[in-house]
């Protein structure tokens, strides 16, 4: 699972990034301080399985039963308006981006930089802005990609060398971007019964705007919201995209300080506790009572909030916990619980045989939910929160 940061110069993107992964990435305020995109590990929040039992599972992810989730975030180079032009690094930010799953626009949402990511005084600068100019640039990215081959495809379509839906598919496929993708955005605007070559310029956005939203789903981070008196923006945002306030610099703040054992924090809270054995000097005493008050301001940093947002509200996710003894909830060491795997909603048992290994999958018997001690077959859903036992003919590698 993939998530990407995006956004443009001197928003926070790469304190988001360090923030939230606890991996220190070069950072300032001008253009490509990234240039090739960091990849780390960041987690998602949620109730552990063990919640429910007598004793905690003891897993290393698992808080006082709350499970930590590992995801892959993504921080690509900055974004300049004209990038579909090849503008600062153009086609390979738009490209980088594409390989995530979903999508984190970090927003100055104080005002506070302007458009090429040059500091500004604060609420001088309109965060819808930045909004609509990224927007822009992938629908226009997209649009070269499909003028440069329209005629081409057409000459198919008429050859009935292809379908229409197959042929757009195929057109996008490096964006991760798959035929279901390309079958509802038709289906939407009642474009499949429509001959290719009668789509109007209108059609043709109308298609690539829609097919970027259903594949590549955006939330806006506005980031910076301690600089703000007043947060009225975030509801024009939230009228076209999901938007939670955040404090990336808050978040990685208090991170270090709990890493260095000065608090007790905990991503995601709302508060934070100083540690009794621990003197702090004049200026860490300082930056503390800062971070206190962004809390009181924003209520959380909202960088744990963003991402479990991603996770569970936008794409749907559910946590599967698998096991080898369904008995002792256990794998075959032990170990109460110890994989939490983040699948589809509209997963099946079959499809969480494959992902614990392509060998399980293919040799797949049946399955066992755990909690109700039944067993359950290929094509049976799961949901969140369940534990199960896998039935295979095969065993991993």
């Amino acid at each position: 699972m993939q998530i990407g940061l995006i956004g443009k110069a001197n928003v926070g993107k790469s304190t988001f990034f360090s923030a939230a992964t606890e991996t220190m990435v070069q950072s300032g305020n001008f253009p490509f301080t990234t240039i090739e995109p960091n990849i780390g590990v960041s987690y998602v929040k949620t109730e552990c399985a063990c919640k429910n039992l007598q004793t905690r599972c003891g897993n290393s992810l698992c808080l006082e039963g709350t499970r930590f989730v590992p995801i892959k975030l993504i921080d690509v180079a900055g974004l300049v308006p004209g990038a579909h032009e090849g503008k600062g690094l153009g086609n390979q930010f738009l490209t980088d981006a594409m390989q995530a799953d979903a999508l984190v626009h970090v927003v100055d949402i104080s005002g506070s930089t302007d458009i090429h990511g040059q500091p500004v005084s604060i609420g001088t600068h309109d965060p819808l802005e930045d909004i609509k100019f990224v927007e822009e640039e992938f629908d226009l990215w997209f649009k070269q990609i499909l003028d440069r081959e329209w005629p081409k495809l057409i000459k198919e379509i008429e050859q009935k060398r292809t379908k229409i839906s197959e042929g757009l598919t195929h057109r996008f496929t490096g964006l991760g971007i798959n035929g279901s993708h390309v079958d509802q955005i038709l289906n939407s605007l009642s474009l499949k019964a429509k001959q290719l070559n009668e789509w109007s310029d209108s059609d043709i956005m109308k298609f690539l705007k829609s097919l970027r939203k259903l594949s590549k789903p955006m939330l806006i981070a506005s980031n910076k919201a301690d600089l703000c008196e007043e947060l009225d923006i975030i509801k024009k945002i939230s009228i076209d995209f999901p938007t939670i306030p955040c404090s990336a610099e808050t978040e990685l703040l208090l991170r270090k300080a709990s890493k260095a054992g000065l608090i007790d924090y905990v991503s995601g809270s709302n508060s934070f506790s100083g540690k009794q054995d621990v003197n702090l000097s004049d200026e860490q005493n300082n930056a503390l009572h800062l971070a206190k008050n962004v809390l009181n301001k924003i209520g959380v940093t909202g960088i744990q909030k963003i991402l479990n947002y991603v996770i569970f509200d936008i794409l749907k996710m559910i946590i599967v916990f698998p096991v080898e003894d369904e008995t002792k909830l256990s794998n075959k060491d032990g170990q109460v619980l110890p994989d939490a795997k983040l699948l589809s909603s509209t997963s099946t048992a079959k499809d969480l045989a494959f992902i614990i290994h392509q060998d399980i999958g293919k040799g797949f018997l049946h399955a066992i939910d755990a909690k109700t001690k039944q067993r359950i077959g290929a094509e049976h859903y799961l949901k969140n929160g369940d534990i199960i036992k896998i039935v295979s003919t095969l065993s991993r590698g």
